[in-house]
């Protein structure tokens, strides 16, 4: 799965994709694009993989699109905005709302400078752990622009509106302890790295089949009406009952003892 621009490495059920252009402090060009989303789908047809770590390499996540290079290659920009009529979005808004559409929850490990792409790539992620003096800014109003990948669905389920309009009207650059305090990081720690960690670890050792049913409800209910939630509620815990999963995860609770080894392959929600 590791190509020039992103590299992985599977340990203990943990994907780790870190995005490797570190003298470039992990800005986007187009292959880092492609290759970020190419990694993404082969992790959501690895059924051994039960949670996900985004990183990146060097000093920064990701200092968001590489407008260097777009000034000098504009011509993919064209073809990575426009969306294919069976599809929900573009190649801009897929590399970073794909980890919200993976089965496994997805942990983004920020420090440094985390701009634009990189703050809509993680704003996308489930958890964000960041350093306490990690750099991040909604950037795009620099360029005249407005976040437009995927920005618009994920920042509304994270902070207030007027939170949300300020930073992107302003651009105006926060630290990671500002950021939680906005709700757009989930935690600050000075190594978020062992953090996220001890954070996979956990969620490892529950049933892969109710960890991957757990974010495919909250993203089916979240800011949904009471009835909707409910319908969802009983829809999905349905696919849960009965099945080899969900019996080792009773015999592990009766017993008090859970072994993440235990349990088969996640199934696919």
């Amino acid at each position: 799965m590791t190509s020039a621009r992103v590299s992985f490495k599977l340990e203990d059920n943990v994907a780790y994709i870190t995005l490797n252009r570190p003298d470039k402090h992990n800005g986007l060009d187009k292959q880092m694009i492609v290759d970020l989303v190419k990694i993404a789908k082969q992790v959501n047809r690895d059924r051994s993989i039960r949670c996900v770590i985004l990183q990146g390499a060097g000093a920064s996540f990701c200092a968001g699109l590489d407008f260097n290079y777009v000034a000098k290659n504009p011509s993919f920009i064209i073809g990575f905005f426009l969306k294919l009529p069976w599809t929900k979005d573009n190649m801009f808004q897929r590399v970073a709302h794909i980890w919200r559409d993976l089965s496994v929850p997805v942990i983004a490990v920020v420090h440094g400078n985390c701009f634009g792409a990189g703050m809509q790539i993680i704003l996308a992620c489930d958890y964000r752990i960041a350093t306490p003096d990690a750099n991040l800014s909604i950037l795009e109003m620099k360029w005249g622009l407005i976040p437009d990948m995927s920005g618009m669905a994920t920042l509304s389920r994270l902070t207030r509106v007027d939170i949300a309009q300020e930073l992107t009207m302003t651009g105006r650059f926060f630290s990671g302890s500002e950021a939680l305090e906005y709700g757009l990081v989930s935690k600050v720690s000075d190594s978020p790295l062992a953090e996220a960690k001890l954070l996979a670890e956990k969620i490892c050792q529950q049933s892969p089949d109710a960890i991957a049913a757990t974010k495919y409800l909250f993203k089916k209910t979240w800011k949904k009406d009471t009835r909707m939630a409910l319908l969802w509620e009983r829809i999905t815990q349905l696919r849960l009952l009965g099945r080899k999963n969900q019996r080792i995860a009773m015999k592990n609770g009766l017993t008090q003892s859970g072994n993440k080894k235990d349990f088969i392959d996640r199934s696919s929600f």
